[in-house]
């Protein structure tokens, strides 16, 4: 449920740079989401189509780009990249892990019509 906070904020970001740029409309959204990010790319979308009506953003694509995650194992300094779960160090199959990025999520930009 937390996707609908994180859509409505998406929604002010995007509209307030879009009036600050004299935008008559909002095209496209681009949307940074780390691996380990526990946002559904589906609900964003569902609830952007609900909560974007009347607004300059109608319409507006979303784009989400997923970044692998990265990691340091605790155990021996090995950096490695997952796509999905965490899982053990390929090199020494610790679990003593430290998660460098993979977390993260913003707005990275937006494509308007003036």
């Amino acid at each position: 449920m937390h996707e609908l906070s994180v859509t409505e904020n998406i929604l002010n970001i995007a509209t307030r740079h879009a009036v600050q740029a004299g935008a008559k409309k909002v095209t496209d959204i681009y949307i940074v989401i780390g691996r380990l990010s526990s946002l559904v790319d589906d609900s964003v979308q569902f609830y952007w189509d609900m909560i974007s009506e009347n607004t300059i953003c109608v319409g507006a694509q979303l784009h989400f780009e997923r970044r692998p995650a990265e990691i340091l194992c605790l155990n021996c300094n090995h950096k490695f990249s997952i796509l999905t779960e965490l899982t053990p160090c390929p090199e020494c199959a610790s679990l003593s892990l430290m998660v460098l990025s993979g977390e993260e999520f913003w707005l990275d930009s937006i494509e308007i019509e003036k």
